[in-house]
C-alpha cells in the first residue's frame, strides 16, 4: 500500500515531536517543523490541526506557542495514525467492478490490507523514535535554541 503524502506529513510530525520530548526540548513551532521537513507551512499547520484534535498533539498559542506530543509515544500506534489521515484505505475500488460479486481477488486483497493495519497497530510511535534520531543540523540548532519557539 502507498501511504498518502499527507499521512507522511503526520508521521513525520509525530516523530519529530517524539525527538523533541526524548531530548527535553520544548515546543516545537508549526514554521520550524516545516521548513524541518521542507513542507509548505500551510500543510503543516493543517496536520498539527488534525493531529491535535485527535489528542496526538498538544498545542499552544501564542507568541511562545508551538506544538508537543498529546500522549505519550509509547501510546500512540501508527495503525491510528494512518487511520486518521488516509482517507480511503481499501486497497482496491471493488464497489464499481462488475466482477465484485463473484471475485475472488475481493477477499485477498482484504485479508492483506488486515494484516498491513495490524503490523501498523503493532508498532508505536515510540519503537520508530526509538531507532531513530534528529540530524545533527537539527539536533545543533536545538542545543542553541529557547527552549519555546514562536508558533
Amino acid at each position: 500500500m502507498r501511504l498518502t503524502t499527507y499521512t507522511d506529513y503526520a508521521l513525520r510530525m509525530l516523530l519529530h515531536a517524539a525527538l523533541m520530548a526524548r531530548e527535553g526540548a520544548g515546543l516545537m513551532s508549526i514554521a520550524q517543523g516545516a521548513a524541518d521537513h521542507a513542507i509548505s507551512r500551510n500543510h503543516a499547520m493543517k496536520v498539527v490541526n488534525v493531529l491535535a484534535n485527535a489528542g496526538l498533539l498538544e498545542t499552544v498559542r501564542g507568541r511562545s506557542g508551538g506544538f508537543r506530543l498529546g500522549r505519550p509515544a509509547e501510546a500512540i500506534t501508527l495503525g491510528e495514525v494512518v487511520r486518521l489521515t488516509e482517507p480511503c484505505i481499501t486497497p482496491a475500488d471493488c464497489d464499481g467492478c462488475v466482477l465484485s460479486s463473484t471475485c475472488g481477488l475481493k477477499g485477498m486483497l482484504n485479508r492483506a490490507m488486515n494484516a498491513f493495519l495490524a503490523e501498523l497497530d503493532s508498532q508505536t510511535l515510540a519503537q520508530a523514535a526509538a531507532s531513530s534520531r534528529l540530524p545533527p543540523r537539527l539536533a545543533m540548532r536545538r542545543e542553541h535554541a529557547p527552549e519555546r519557539t514562536v508558533l
